[in-house]
Formats: structure tokens, sequence, C-alpha cells
């Protein structure tokens, strides 16, 4: 396969060369990727059939939380089996434009991940503070312009990705450095001038991550408030364990995205690139894994009809809580 076009330096295929370092143990890295990522598409899988086919789940909570599953299924998708070929089967070529489908995919999803999370806490909020107007403010036309409006920011926001990356000459190589095509990975592969790619990259890492954990935490901020002035402390348990759940999501969803933006920037070459990498996986592995055993584990309604389910009962289809 020709690599490279001389007339133009414009690449035809990547190498994507997986863990550097690490490529004597990639057959043993792969064990615990495939394991996660079978967890993650069974759980989110189980969780969408639960909550289509359980009237009582019927409910914004769980709407948003169907929301959530279906992102991480793409998410992790569009990494994991391609990691997966390379660690088993040295599968490492990737078209140039594959790369660039790839990448959209990737961030566009990760950027979902957050506004998903970001509505969540504003679902938390409502119905802890305005328990009686619950229903009657998230309405499912609320609830499926919010989802659109959360697609459609990543989607805009991440299309200049593609066009900024493509306009690139490439004369440094064609070996990326990592198991999945990220912007700055490919982009640093060019001869030209990256600057732009790389303000505009963390532009929409503060417009996306930092709007969304801004309105996180000021969700939580007067939910605190709401539930710190309730009189019972039953009411006031009641009450934040509701959002267990949500918290642990936004724990396993930000801790590794936060580690790898501060190492990148402030970590120097005190750490390894493959700590880099398998960290940068992991951000696209944990929460899909998860989210389905916290929500399963910690929101009864789902709960309930797991173990009904296990237990061989043959109502499926409840129609009350």
């Amino acid at each position: 396969m020709t690599i490279l076009n001389k007339t133009n330096w414009t690449l035809v295929s990547f190498i994507l060369n997986g863990v550097p370092g690490l490529e004597d143990i990639h057959m043993w890295i792969s064990f615990p990727f495939f394991s996660m990522y079978i967890v993650a598409m069974v759980g989110n899988c189980g969780l969408l059939y639960l909550i289509y086919y359980e009237d009582s789940l019927h409910r914004p909570m769980y709407y948003f939380l169907a929301m959530l599953s279906l992102t991480d299924i793409v998410m992790c998708s569009s990494t994991i089996p391609k990691a997966l070929c390379i660690f088993w089967f040295h599968l490492k070529d990737i078209g140039f434009n594959e790369c660039l489908l790839q990448m959209f995919f990737i961030h566009t999803f990760t950027g979902m991940e957050s506004g998903v999370l970001m509505l969540m806490a504003l679902d938390r909020y409502v119905a802890i503070c305005y328990p009686l107007r619950y229903s009657t403010i998230l309405t499912n036309p609320v609830i499926a312009k919010a989802g659109l409006v959360t697609f459609l920011r990543g989607v805009l926001l991440i299309i200049p990705f593609t066009f900024l990356t493509k306009r690139l000459s490439y004369c440094r190589g064609n070996i990326i450095p990592h198991t999945y095509c990220d912007h700055m990975s490919v982009a640093k592969l060019s001869c030209g001038n990256v600057k732009v790619n790389a303000i505009y990259g963390l532009m929409v890492a503060l417009l996306i991550g930092g709007f969304d954990i801004l309105c996180i935490t000021i969700s939580y901020t007067m939910i605190l408030r709401a539930v710190v002035s309730l009189s019972s402390a039953d009411a006031r348990q009641k009450a934040f364990s509701t959002c267990t759940a949500h918290i642990c999501a936004i724990v396993f969803s930000y801790s590794p995205a936060f580690f790898s933006f501060f190492s990148h920037r402030f970590g120097g070459h005190t750490i390894p690139p493959s700590c880099h990498i398998i960290v940068a996986n992991i951000y696209l592995l944990l929460p899909p894994t998860m989210n389905p055993i916290v929500y399963g584990v910690k929101t009864k309604q789902i709960r309930d009809r797991v173990i009904r389910i296990l237990s061989g009962s043959k109502d499926i289809k409840s129609h009350g809580i």
C-alpha cells in the first residue's frame, strides 16, 4: 500500500502502534480491555432493554440514563474493537479517512457523555428542589430537545477537528503511538503549524467540559442547600441516596479525564507514554463499564427488575413501581 503521496504530502493511511514500550505484553493488556468491553456492552444493552420494556422506568431520570447508555456503547465501540485487533492480530493499519471518522466519533461522544451527565445533574436538581413540578417541567418533549441539543453541540464543535486535521501536510511519518486516532496525536505528525489545532482543542475542552462541570457544580450546590434544610434525617438520607449513582458516574467519567489533562501539561517526562495511553483508554472504557453496575446496584427500581428477571419471573413488563 502506498503510504505517502509525495506530490502533496497527504497520508493514505496511519499505523496505530498500540501501547508504546509495552508491545511484548499487548496480549496480556488485551484481556482486561476485552473483559471490560463485554461487561460494558452487556450492561448498557441490558439497561436499554429494561428502560424500554418496563413501564415504571418511563421517567425522566431513566430516559437520561438511556441516553448515557447509548453514548457509552458508541464511545467504547469506537475504540476497543480496533485496539483488540492491534493487540491480537497486529492489524495496525487504519486509513486516513477512517482515522478522521474514528476521531470524530470519539470526541463527539466523549462530549456527549459530559453533556448527558450535566443533564442528569439538572434532573436531580429539579427532582429534589421542585418535586411537585418534576413531571411538568421535565416532559418528554423537553427531554428529547435537551438530548438533541447536547448531541448537536458535540457534532458542531467536533466537525472542525476533522477539517483542521485534514488540511495539514504530513511529513513526519505515519506511526501514531496510540491505540486510536486522537486529535493531537495525529496532528503532531504534521510538518505544518498545529497551533490552531491545539488552541481550538483547548477551547472545545473548556466549552464542553468547563460548562458542564460548572452546571453540575451549581446543581449540586443547590441540591445540598435544599437537602440540608430538610427537617427529617430520613428525608435527607433519601434525597442524598437518589444522587449516589450519578455522583459515582461523574467520578468514573471525570477522574481519568482530569488525570490525562493535567499529566500531559504538568507531568512533563516523569510519566511514561505507556501510562498516558492506558489512562486514555480507561477514560473511554471505565464509564461504560461501571455505569450499568453502579445504577444496577444503587437504583432500587432497576435492581428489583434485574433480580426478578434473573429469578426466572415471566412477568417482565411491569405497570408499577
